[in-house]
């Protein structure tokens, strides 16, 4: 079954539409690229999918039911958000960060369970911020507070991942750490992802599904190889590309002509 669903959805601000018929079916072990230019609709669209915009038609369905049949509580242990970095100005520390995930399980900041802490801790791990737990957050760069809200995300359990741009602040290393750590979660956790990235090159490496969005409707949807052609980016994004293979990987690569 599907973890979740969006039906032939179309989203709206002020009456003004922004998404037409989306559709997007989210299953276990998938991860999904969002990509498109500025303005495409990318973040309306992953509002929608955790309940933070309505959709004015079309259905979102989350493990078989309408989304609003849940309490925010419960989309919470099921769908974890990361949203584009924003700077953190109060002083809690990385632990205690990563540690509010636990939130939609019960806990409250300073009565979290030896599970609680064990399951935050090895979040950190997996983002490369084991000497990191004690730092404070608004002491951290960019690129550090991108990784500590991934792994606050990772700390909630929950089987969905949606990601906003998360790799924008990131090193070369760490935006391949990203993807890699998100697509392997999936496959070994049974759990799956969305994830909005202009790096089309990482979406073709990482990706089992690119959506290309172009002014709010679907322009190409299917694995990476169908949707990266001259013609599909020429269209949507108005650049000619040169296409040829990685040679480490096999994948499509995509070279913009300047």
């Amino acid at each position: 079954m599907n973890l979740l669903t969006a039906s032939s959805i179309d989203i709206a601000y002020a009456d003004a539409p922004i998404v037409h018929g989306v559709t997007l079916e989210l299953v276990p072990g998938k991860t999904i690229a969002l990509a498109g230019p500025n303005g495409a609709g990318k973040t309306t669209i992953l509002k929608a999918l955790n309940g933070g915009l309505p959709v004015v038609a079309g259905t979102v369905e989350l493990d078989g039911k309408p989304l609003g049949e849940y309490s925010r509580r419960e989309i919470a242990r099921r769908i974890a958000v990361i949203a584009q970095e924003n700077e953190t100005r109060f002083p809690v520390t990385v632990i205690e960060f990563v540690l509010a995930g636990r939130f939609a399980h019960g806990a409250s900041l300073g009565w979290e369970t030896e599970a609680d802490h064990r399951i935050a801790r090895t979040a950190l791990g997996l983002c490369d911020l084991e000497d990191y737990a004690e730092r404070l957050m608004n002491q951290l760069s960019g690129g550090e507070r991108q990784r500590v809200v991934l792994a606050r995300a990772i700390a909630t359990e929950a089987r969905i991942l949606l990601l906003d741009e998360p790799t924008a602040n990131l090193d070369l290393a760490h935006q391949a750490m990203m993807f890699r750590l998100v697509r392997d979660r999936c496959r070994t956790c049974e759990s799956a992802a969305i994830m909005i990235t202009h790096d089309l090159n990482l979406a073709s490496e990482f990706a089992d599904e690119i959506v290309l969005l172009d002014a709010g409707r679907i322009a190409a949807n299917g694995t990476p190889r169908e949707v990266l052609t001259a013609a599909n980016i020429e269209q949507v994004f108005g650049v000619e590309v040169l296409l040829d293979d990685n040679p480490a990987t096999g994948n499509v690569r995509v070279t913009t002509l300047f």
